[in-house]
C-alpha cells in the first residue's frame, strides 16, 4: 500500500498528463480541477486496492475517468466547439486540439492515452476497462478519422 510521500509524489509527476486526460473528457479548466481533486481523493480512499505500483498510471487514469464522467453528468450541457477554452497547457498544435475535440470520446481517449501521455496498449487498455484488441480498434478507427477530418480541412 502507497504511504502518503509516496502517492503524493506520483501524482505531482503524473499533473501534466491527469491533466491532459480529464481536459479531453471536460471542457472547463475548473471542472477538470474539480475532476483532478476527486480523482486525488478517491485515490488516496482507495490505495489499498492497488496491488502493485507498477500499475499506478492505469490506475489513477481510470478514477480520473470516472470522476471526469460524473461530474459530465452532472452538469450535462453542451459547448460549442468555438467557446472551448485551451486552458494553460494548450498542446502545441491546435489544429490537432480542434481534431481530437471532434471525435467521439471513445476514440479520442485512447489516441491521447497511448500518442500523447505514452500509455502502452496493456496500460491504456487497463485505464479505459477494456481489452488490449478494442485499444488496437479504437487507435484504428481514430486515427482513420483524423485522416479524414485533416483531408477535409485541406479542401
Amino acid at each position: 500500500m502507497l504511504d502518503e510521500k509516496t502517492y503524493a509524489d506520483a501524482l505531482t509527476r503524473r499533473a501534466d498528463m491527469l491533466y491532459h486526460i480529464a481536459k479531453t473528457i471536460l471542457v472547463s479548466d475548473d471542472d477538470c480541477r474539480d475532476a483532478l481533486q476527486d480523482a486525488a481523493l478517491r485515490g488516496w480512499e482507495k490505495r489499498w486496492q492497488l496491488r502493485d505500483a507498477q500499475l499506478f498510471d492505469a490506475w489513477i487514469t481510470r478514477i480520473l475517468i470516472n470522476c471526469c464522467h460524473a461530474i459530465g453528468r452532472k452538469k450535462r450541457r453542451y459547448v460549442l466547439q468555438e467557446e472551448i477554452d485551451l486552458g494553460s497547457n494548450p498542446p502545441p498544435d491546435r489544429e490537432l486540439y480542434h481534431a481530437l475535440t471532434a471525435l467521439p470520446e471513445a476514440y479520442r481517449l485512447p489516441l491521447v492515452l497511448h500518442y500523447l501521455e505514452g500509455m502502452d496498449y496493456a496500460q491504456t487498455a487497463r485505464a479505459l476497462g477494456i481489452t488490449q484488441n478494442a485499444v488496437r480498434g479504437r487507435l484504428s478507427r481514430g486515427r482513420a478519422a483524423l485522416k479524414k477530418w485533416f483531408e477535409e480541412a485541406e479542401e
